[in-house]
């Protein structure tokens, strides 16, 4: 029981893991490339499992699509929607 309670556990967590990834699309413009190459430039890039996306531009990667945004934060002395200035 303990070993499935484990293993259960171990097998979310890298499920977890390989959701948190960000995807990004590459591709180099107006430009013929094989996947070698694009295979070859990521491994380049990548620093402790980290892409370092100004070495991709160097090498004449263009991200298609671009990261997430960020959620905007609020600003705490606004109204809410829907409400009026006080009088």
């Amino acid at each position: 029981m303990r070993h499935t309670l484990t293993l259960s556990a171990l097998g979310i967590a890298i499920v977890a893991s390989g959701c948190a990834t960000e995807e990004r699309e590459w591709m180099k413009l107006n430009q013929k490339y094989t996947t070698a190459e694009f295979r070859r430039d990521l491994a380049a890039c990548t620093i402790k499992g980290k892409l370092d996306e100004e070495c991709m531009k160097a090498r004449g990667w263009v991200a298609v699509a671009p990261p997430k945004a960020e959620p905007k934060k609020e600003d705490p002395l606004s109204q809410p929607p829907g409400r009026g200035p006080r009088r």
